[in-house]
């Protein structure tokens, strides 16, 4: 198995995952080095795991580290919205060039005969750069099933919200602004977004990978929240109280995702309070176990 963005959030936490599964040799591609350390020192140098430098630009290190993979998992991609707005071009290198590179680099490697891509609820109905180009690469891997018919790879799209806890949400952004008592800003208490664990990640991509979908993306059926219930939990009885500032929603957010027609997160079932306390509680909790 080889993870392209493999030191990032969700890459971490798969590869526990996998190991956990009993997968016996995982790849981890990714273009930065100190991360990189970081993780081998999480896993001790477990013999299962092999580091590639790279970039998803780079194709023919792409090859390079596919060679002798059966499965490769696409989640490297610029994720930032406000990235997508002011180096479009970058984030066109990164998630779209990139993922015609993973493409490209796994049909010309025998060994290769699943790839998954990772994408978002920000790819239906798009109104940032990042929401586009994540559309045209769920067009790109799908269209690859349609190029190569059943005797080549099999290309599986999954798409889901962002991770409750994960790197950028505003989770982690509005705890640390709790404990250090600054104030907290929000775009739009109205707004509505999905709750999804990263274990429930891991769980779907997990799906995606022993799948036969080829012509739709993988979704998942996820509860949403509100995001002023969302910092109503976290704030609690704080006392003082932080202060709370609305900066509006800007052009490239939408009030409410989406992951398909009549799937959206303003008419998905709505958490309480309570159930989004509980969620945060479970966060820590279900963390999921390094292998030994």
């Amino acid at each position: 198995m080889l993870i392209t963005g493999g030191t990032g959030a969700f890459g971490r936490a798969f590869v526990r995952y996998a190991m956990d599964k009993g997968v016996k040799r995982i790849c981890v591609y990714s273009r930065d080095e100190y991360k990189q350390a970081q993780m081998r020192e999480q896993f001790n140098d477990d013999y299962r795991l092999r580091f590639f430098i790279g970039d998803v630009r780079d194709k023919e290190r792409l090859r390079r580290a596919m060679r002798g993979v059966s499965t490769v998992i696409h989640a490297a991609a610029l994720k930032r919205v406000e990235v997508g707005r002011y180096d479009t071009g970058e984030m066109v290198k990164t998630n779209v060039d990139g993922t015609v590179n993973v493409i490209e680099a796994s049909q010309d490697v025998p060994s290769v005969r699943r790839v998954v891509y990772l994408s978002t609820d920000k790819a239906w109905a798009p109104v940032s750069g990042y929401g586009y180009t994540k559309a045209l690469g769920e067009a790109l891997m799908l269209a690859a099933n349609e190029q190569v018919g059943p005797a080549g790879p099999a290309y599986t799209v999954t798409r889901y919200g962002n991770v409750a806890d994960s790197t950028g949400s505003v989770i982690p952004t509005w705890r640390k602004c709790i404990a250090e008592g600054r104030d907290i800003k929000i775009t739009d208490p109205d707004c509505t977004r999905f709750w999804m664990t990263m274990l429930e990640a891991c769980d779907l991509v997990w799906k995606a990978m022993h799948c036969a979908t080829r012509d739709t993306p993988l979704i998942p059926c996820l509860p949403a929240y509100r995001l002023g219930d969302l910092l109503h939990a976290m704030i609690g009885e704080i006392e003082p109280r932080p202060k709370v500032i609305s900066t509006g929603l800007p052009g490239y957010e939408k009030q409410h995702e989406g992951m398909a027609e009549g799937n959206t997160s303003d008419v998905a079932r709505r958490m309480t309070i309570e159930e989004i306390r509980e969620g945060l509680r479970r966060l820590d909790a279900e963390s999921i176990p390094s292998s030994p």
